[in-house]
């Protein structure tokens, strides 16, 4: 049985981990750290735990203990926090799974223009591996140290692959509109924008034009995969739903395809070449919505041609908790310690 810690733990990425850790047959969560909730157990900061575990939340300077007790970790905590400890825990022995940005951008230039700070571990970017396994498979299996991909960057980039990979479209011409929900945002967000009476019967833009912190990761996904680079025009809308991400990417084509043509494409991406389990290519006509995938770790992608305009829509619904955050972590957990990726995510959508 796989021992794991989960720093962090009464945050939503971290307390979904541990939720679904609660019924992963090779897993069992031994050691949680929550300042928050220090000495209380966790079902304090998540009710509905109550009857399923006992486990009570140390404090953070308890975290030279957690090789003592785990193999892997679990660090759910705020930008910059993995960097300046992940080092330590990797020389411990620990399996790092990291769900913050601080190993996803290979140019550490781009931290102070996203994230406002100076990287703190560069030498550890050669370890870290970006953890989006439906890419990156081969090189996640190997690594101590996986970047938890971010929930928009999962769905843009999962939307997109296909097309990048093959030069389908011209990457000028990419353009994605994706909304999410409000915990996306977190469990320690208080300012005005996350009050109910603001947030209810409201949709609004965000950090748009380039200006989400998600976008170079994005770039620098489908640049890997076009072998060349890709910039695009990503616009982030917060809607008040508590969990879901839909994603829109437009794009004009680089040849007369139709939707049937291109489905087939993406099923061969994901099903033949790659194996992806957890990506659902719709059939033609079929497009998803949140609902699809609430409380689970697939993807559903459909898409539409416009061929007035040779022009593709392709829309993505994921859950932003789940396969935007914990439950990807999760795969990335089997995948590294040789487990079959799908263990213990496999449940079906939550309806209604």
């Amino acid at each position: 049985m796989l021992r794991v810690g989960i720093v962090g733990v009464s945050g939503y990425g971290g307390g979904e981990i541990a939720r679904l850790l609660l019924a992963h047959p090779s897993a069992k969560v031994t050691f949680v750290i929550s300042n928050t909730y220090k000495d209380q157990p966790l079902y304090a900061s998540f009710p509905g735990m109550r009857g399923r575990t006992d486990l009570v939340c140390r404090g953070i300077e308890h975290l030279g203990r957690v090789s003592d007790e785990c193999d892997v970790v679990f660090l759910a905590q705020e930008n910059g926090f993995a960097m300046k400890h992940a080092g330590a825990l990797l020389d411990d022995g620990l399996k790092v799974i990291d769900l913050s940005a601080d190993f996803r951008l290979r140019n550490l230039a781009q931290y102070p223009v996203y994230y406002k700070f100076e990287h703190a571990s560069p030498s550890l970017m050669d370890l870290a591996v970006y953890g989006l396994p439906e890419l990156y498979k081969e090189h996640i299996t190997s690594s101590p140290l996986i970047a938890n991909p971010g929930c928009y960057a999962t769905g843009v980039a999962l939307s997109l692959a296909p097309l990048a990979a093959d030069g389908l479209v011209d990457p000028a011409t990419v353009v994605v509109s994706a909304m999410s929900g409000v915990s996306g945002a977190g469990r320690s967000k208080h300012n005005l924008t996350y009050h109910f009476p603001e947030l209810n019967e409201s949709a609004a833009p965000y950090a748009i034009a380039g200006g989400h912190r998600h976008t170079p990761e994005v770039e620098q996904t489908l640049s890997d995969l076009a072998g060349s680079p890709w910039m695009l025009t990503f616009n982030p809308h917060l809607i008040p739903i508590t969990r879901g991400i839909l994603v829109t990417a437009v794009a004009t084509l680089t040849s007369n395809q139709d939707a049937v043509d291109l489905l087939e494409q993406y099923r061969s991406f994901y099903h033949v070449e790659r194996n992806c389990p957890f990506v659902n290519v719709l059939g033609p006509g079929e497009l998803p919505a949140t609902k699809h995938t609430a409380g689970t770790n697939y993807v559903h992608i459909g898409l539409s041609v416009d061929k007035r305009l040779r022009r593709v829509t392709v829309v993505a619904a994921l859950d932003n908790l789940v396969k935007g955050a914990a439950g990807q972590a999760i795969q990335n957990m089997n995948l590294i310690s040789g487990l079959p990726e799908t263990t213990g995510l496999t449940m079906p959508a939550i309806w209604p």
